[in-house]
């Protein structure tokens, strides 16, 4: 059975402004109401989990901070705030951005780097105080992510279980989560799951890279089964798929993102369904927007076209 995708990653604005040339220009002059309505956009076609990629980018943040200043670029004043009462309303959950505190690009630096951690921290905490009392908040996601060469760097693991134990002291109901790229070079062997055993982790959103074209669609099912078996071994941390529901415009990386067509994301989900407890994708917004609504965004005809195209696949599987 083809599982849908119940989750997204969230973004006030894309952190590739080269990738987001056809959507950030559309977030960063949303209002509160465009905001509310992108959120309940997700929640129409069952998209039950937010995972927010941001709370700082640029060395500005999207809360009042301190260390950092407020990002002013946005038309909304209060993004965060929204983003999470919204979701309270629409029962969803939302993973907060723990990272990102740092410069974006330098994803090794920012977890190792004391100081950048420090604050990374000290960033967890002010949110927490300003936040928490959102019942949807479901815990933290860690966006500086390594590439898995292999097997994990035992200085990722060790930043991992630091993120994951305050996450756990601010609220021991807080789960943690990463969604770490290299997927198709992963060695899922013995020492493979010792390392899952030695991560404080509840949840694995592996990337397909199939956006990113370092994968074929043909080549999922293989690289998700051996991690699923690995995973099982472990007893620890739920596998999810970290689906790309984009292609570029042109050079990967250095052009825009575009929403893949219906074919292709429908057989990536083919592939990836069995051996994953969840499919979330990178990401609704952008690739697909809502026809008529008030927070469209994106290229529009293509990203109103996977809209459509898979509300209707969706609702055709409700039916069977």
């Amino acid at each position: 059975m083809i599982k849908p995708i119940t989750g997204t990653f969230f973004e006030f604005e894309h952190h590739n402004r080269a990738e987001g040339k056809y959507y950030n220009p559309d977030m960063w002059s949303f209002t509160e109401a465009q905001w509310r309505a992108k959120v309940r956009e997700t929640a129409e076609l069952g998209m039950d989990t937010l995972v927010l990629m941001a709370t700082a980018l640029y060395f500005e943040t999207y809360f009042d901070f301190g260390e950092f200043p407020k990002a002013k670029h946005l038309a909304c004043e209060n993004p965060l705030e929204v983003l999470l009462s919204e979701a309270d309303q629409t029962g969803q959950k939302v993973f907060l951005s723990a990272g990102f505190y740092g410069d974006w690009v330098k994803p090794e630096v920012n977890t190792t780097d004391p100081e950048v951690i420090k604050r990374s921290l000290r960033a967890m905490n002010v949110i927490s105080e300003m936040y928490g009392h959102h019942p949807s908040i479901a815990g933290w996601y860690m966006p500086d992510e390594w590439e898995i060469m292999g097997h994990f760097d035992d200085r990722f693991i060790k930043y991992i279980n630091i993120i994951s134990a305050e996450a756990r002291k601010l609220n021991p109901k807080n789960k943690t989560m990463i969604a770490p790229y290299g997927t198709r070079i992963t060695t899922p062997d013995e020492l493979y799951v010792r390392q899952l055993e030695q991560m404080d982790l509840d949840i694995i959103a592996y990337q397909d890279e199939v956006g990113v074209q370092k994968v074929k669609v043909e080549q999922e099912a293989a690289f998700y089964e051996a991690l699923y078996k690995a995973h099982k071994k472990a007893g620890r941390a739920e596998i999810w798929a970290d689906m790309e529901l984009f292609e570029f415009e042109g050079k990967v990386y250095h052009s825009a993102l575009l929403p893949a067509p219906w074919e292709r994301v429908k057989a990536q989900l083919e592939a990836i369904s069995p051996f994953v407890d969840k499919v979330i994708t990178y990401a609704y917004q952008g690739m697909m927007t809502k026809p008529g609504g008030i927070a469209r965004c994106g290229y529009p005809e293509r990203a109103e076209k996977l809209y459509t195209d898979y509300k209707n696949w969706l609702e055709a599987a409700a039916e069977k």
